[in-house]
């Protein structure tokens, strides 16, 4: 378990480092708020995400790992299921993708709101997402097979390449990205629709989706580690397909669920495009929220998910109960910080994708009105897992449904807002619609699973909190010290100086909050510096 952790941690680390990169010089290539460029790539760019979503997203993962741990038990290990599901998934994902490019107009403007209104995309606009998305849709098929492939080597206990394709993908984007600023200048002459010609929206569209291509291929170089060896397989019948489908029903549902109050976000959303932070915004902003749950949340509940679903697959509720409490609280030890944390910087990283400090505050304020939910956003994602792993998707379908019930009437409240607003209403949207799911998930899990389980982990989120909070004011002294809430100060002069803010502030309050876990005896942190310490001492024995 701790290797996994460390080999999905390690790889997301990396991954997210290159990935703000990218991110950086697209924003410093084509802008971010007020940008109408940016929003009209982010709405096309986001599509093929959506709609891979809204068709297999999260299926494999909540379905097929399940199902292949149980497929183990066969006399070939699993190789004939593992051939049948890779087969129909690829033949599925083809035709997913094309009818996704046919429909392409279609689908920029389901997600996006014209300006007919008095806010929203021109019919230039429009037009420039309409033409990116033809040239971004065919990442349906590569973002699909990579998750196919991925979660089928997670399911033997093989989870470097689930981490570390990314890594390539980043790779290449920023490569592409760096070519488009030589050649066509930063966001100054890129920012306005007008713009674009084809050698730009050939080069920006191509170069996201040849990042893509590369994460899916790098991948299948590792079936033969996992002793896997594809041979297409059009004999669909008989090796529990049904199981699986009937499974992915509810599942199925959930994400129709979503993707219907996603698209109620998008074209809230759009309203602000060209004039304050938009979609682009809330994309990078999100990005930032994601961060420390994709690299501690996910890390360790991906390596606790194959092990959950086994202890289901046995009916050993006891253990199944003691892995969701541990992993609930080593979760916590590090993302209640975090949390903390991002608040305290929030404004020195808007600085790195935004020049002028009012749009440094428009981002900042967004990412503040993200936080609030991400301590149980993350821990959504396990008690999600742990249903998975039980075989039930009809709970987190009705879960969800109540989600994205109160995200949707949410974000229609912002069309109320003042357009500067709308996207710090979303956001906030967000996070009160995640935080209800969570808490009426884990009341019932609790149910579910018999025993004491939320008031130790209640427990240690609250001593988390409390230890954060402390730090978190020594943050705040750094912070302002070194300017990063003075538009004139050294915090927000560049992206160098902004960096440094963030990592001083980061380490000091990450040595005060340790400190403080060790002063108070937390257990959680003596079990994570005895997991690394026996695998330093491991290491040198070997």
């Amino acid at each position: 378990m701790g290797r996994a952790s460390t080999v999905l941690a390690a790889g997301t680390i990396v991954s997210r480092v290159l990935g703000f990169v990218r991110v950086a010089i697209l924003a410093a290539a084509i802008g971010q708020v007020g940008s109408a460029a940016a929003d009209a790539f982010a709405i096309a760019n986001q599509l093929p995400n959506s709609i891979y979503t809204l068709t297999v997203g999260g299926l494999l993962s909540a379905v097929l790992v399940p199902q292949i741990v149980r497929s183990a038990r066969d006399a070939d290990g699993g190789s004939s299921y593992i051939n049948k599901i890779v087969t129909v998934g690829i033949t599925f994902f083809a035709i997913v993708t094309v009818a996704a490019v046919i429909a392409a107009p279609a689908l920029v403007a389901l997600y996006s709101q014209s300006s007919s209104s008095g806010r929203g995309f021109s019919p230039e606009a429009f037009a420039l997402a309409t033409t990116f998305a033809y040239l971004c849709l065919p990442q349906i098929f590569f973002y699909a097979l990579y998750s196919l492939l991925s979660e089928t080597l997670n399911a033997r206990n093989i989870f470097g390449p689930f981490a570390w394709a990314p890594v390539v993908n980043n790779v290449v984007s920023i490569a592409g990205l760096t070519v488009f600023m030589i050649l066509f200048g930063s966001a100054q002459q890129n920012r306005f629709v007008e713009a674009f010609g084809t050698d730009r929206i050939l080069l920006l569209a191509e170069t996201v989706t040849l990042g893509v291509v590369a994460q899916a291929l790098v991948v299948t170089l590792f079936w033969r580690k996992a002793g896997l060896k594809y041979r297409p397989d059009f004999k669909w019948r008989g090796v529990g397909l049904s199981t699986t489908g009937k499974a992915a029903g509810w599942l199925f549902g959930m994400i129709i669920v979503t993707q219907l109050a996603a698209i109620v976000q998008s074209r809230v959303a759009t309203m602000a495009s060209g004039t304050a932070a938009s979609v682009q915004a809330l994309q990078n902003s999100w990005l930032i929220f994601m961060l420390p749950h994709s690299v501690v949340a996910v890390s360790i509940a991906t390596a606790y998910f194959t092990r959950m679903s086994g202890h289901a697959s046995r009916g050993s509720l006891e253990e199944l109960r003691s892995d969701l409490s541990s992993s609930l609280r080593g979760i916590g030890l590090l993302m209640v910080f975090a949390s903390v944390g991002l608040a305290v910087v929030a404004y020195p990283f808007a600085r790195i994708f935004e020049r002028e400090y009012p749009n440094v505050v428009a981002m900042g304020n967004v990412i503040l009105a993200f936080l609030p939910g991400l301590i149980l956003f993350s821990v959504l994602f396990v008690i999600q897992r742990v249903f998975y792993s039980l075989g039930d998707t009809r709970t987190p379908f009705y879960l969800q449904t109540l989600q994205s019930v109160l995200f949707a009437a949410g974000c229609l409240a912002c069309i109320l807002l003042p357009t500067g607003l709308i996207a710090v209403g979303i956001a906030i949207a967000t996070s009160v619609a995640g935080s209800s799911q969570s808490i009426v998930g884990l009341f019932i899990i609790r149910r579910r699973l018999g025993g004491q389980i939320g008031g130790r982990v209640l427990v240690r989120h609250l001593q988390f909190l409390l230890l954060s909070a402390i730090s978190g004011v020594f943050g705040l002294g750094v912070v302002a010290v070194l300017g990063g809430f003075d538009p004139t100060g050294f915090g927000q002069s560049g992206i160098f100086q902004a960096c440094l803010t963030i990592l001083a502030a980061t380490v000091f309050m990450a040595l005060i909050y340790l400190g403080l876990l060790w002063v108070s005896r937390n257990q959680e942190l003596h079990s994570v510096i005895s997991t690394v310490r026996g695998r330093f001492t491991r290491t040198r024995v070997e």
